[in-house]
Parts: structure tokens; sequence; C-alpha cells
């Protein structure tokens, strides 16, 4: 098992996903120009300098090992919690999902984690508008990638990851064939948006809406379980 680091160092200096140094340097670059012309405009670089280092954060995460568990595949907040049609770009809006949004606020970490183990059967990119997030409408009408696995025990789920209002780039490593672990980074989407999954209508999930989530980690659903769905309650 791999020993996990729980010194204070990781969290001052954690891991930075390898997407983020170009705008880190930027950033960086940017301030420094900033404290040439006027020191108080070169603080406020700092500031989001610093901010925009912090986002990039890749840090390492302890997946359950229960068979077929469904693991969230971000950080960030359940906004909602709905039954719908399958997204027509991968051919399964003739089936009926249980979709669990979650929300990725300009603070979370955005570093993006496959939710099953299995296969990638289909990519779908869509390029769209940049609607606010927690708007239902932003599954259909903003930029997005799709991504369908075939789960290992046969169960076929999929993941989709929304641009926001502030979010102007998706990046996936995917490839169509491509085979995961449960909680394998699969992409990232920069500054603030949204990630989608849907379930089996027979596999219902096991978090509620406004419960904080920690990619690869919070367990979501298992594909092989009948317990009900769960929920609630604010304390």
């Amino acid at each position: 098992m791999k020993k996990v680091d729980l010194s204070i160092q990781r969290f001052i200096f954690p891991n930075i996903n390898n997407e983020g140094w170009r705008f880190i340097s930027i950033f960086a670059a940017i301030t420094a120009l900033l404290a040439i012309v006027w020191m108080p405009l070169g603080v406020i670089g700092l500031v989001l300098t610093i901010w925009c280092y912090y986002f990039f954060r890749d840090p390492e995460r302890v997946t359950p090992q229960i068979k077929d568990v469904v693991v969230s595949p971000a950080d960030g907040i359940v906004q909602m919690i709905t039954r719908v049609s399958g997204p027509e770009e991968l051919g399964l809006n003739t089936k009926t999902y249980n979709r669990v949004s979650i929300f990725m606020s300009v603070f979370n970490v955005h570093v993006n984690r496959a939710p099953a183990k299995g296969k990638i059967t289909k990519l779908a990119y869509i390029k769209g508008k940049f609607f606010n997030a927690t708007l239902d409408k932003a599954s259909k009408d903003n930029e997005r990638q799709l991504l369908a696995m075939c789960t290992d025990c046969g169960k076929e789920i999929a993941f989709v990851q929304i641009a926001g209002l502030v979010a102007r780039r998706i990046v996936c490593f995917a490839k169509e064939g491509q085979e995961y672990q449960a909680g394998e980074r699969f992409g990232l989407i920069r500054f603030g948006s949204r990630l989608d999954v849907y379930l089996p209508t027979d596999i219902e999930p096991q978090v509620c809406v406004g419960q904080t989530m920690v990619a690869g980690e919070t367990v979501l659903a298992n594909l092989t379980s009948n317990a009900p769905r769960v929920e609630g309650e604010v304390k």
C-alpha cells in the first residue's frame, strides 16, 4: 500500500498538475511587471498568483477498494440529483439514468478522476456556451466533454465534464478503448465548472444534494448494490 504523506508541507506546497505550471508562470510574470509599475498592484498580483498555484493543486487520494464502487469524479458539492435521458451525443438517449451533478467552485481541486473501473467506449466533445454551471441547462447548452464507460461488471455509465461561467478550457486525457481504475486521473477543467455522472436507474446514488464530495474518495454508488437512495439532513 502506498504511504500517504500527512505532513503539513503537503498542504503548504501541494503537488501541482503539469497543466498548471504555464498559467502559474504567466501569473508570476504579470505580478513582477505590476510590482515594477506600482507595488500595491504587485501585491494584488501576488495574491492572484498564489490562488492560481493552489487552483492547480493535485493531491494524492485514497480510493476505497470496494468491488464495483463508483466514486466521485470531482471535488465539490452535489448540486442536483435527477432522472433524465442519457446523453444523446453518446447514443444513450434511449435509456434513462440517475444523473448526479457536482459543482466545482474556483476554490476546489479541479483534477477529475474516473468514477469507476472500466473501459472508455465512446467520447464526444461539444462546443457550446458558458452558462453558470449550477443551471440545469448547462448539461445541454454548455461546452462539454462526454465519456461513456463499460464498467468491469458490465454496467454502462457516463460522465461529463462541463465548462462553467468562468471555465474556458476542458482538458481530457482519456482515449477510446482506454481502461481506467476507479479514482485514476483522466482530466481537469480550468477555473470553475461541473461534472455530471449518469448511473443506471437500478443503481441509487448513495449521496445527497448539498453533500461535499472528494474526487476519488467519496463513494457515490455501488454498481452491484440494491441499497436505497440516501437522504440528507442539514445540521
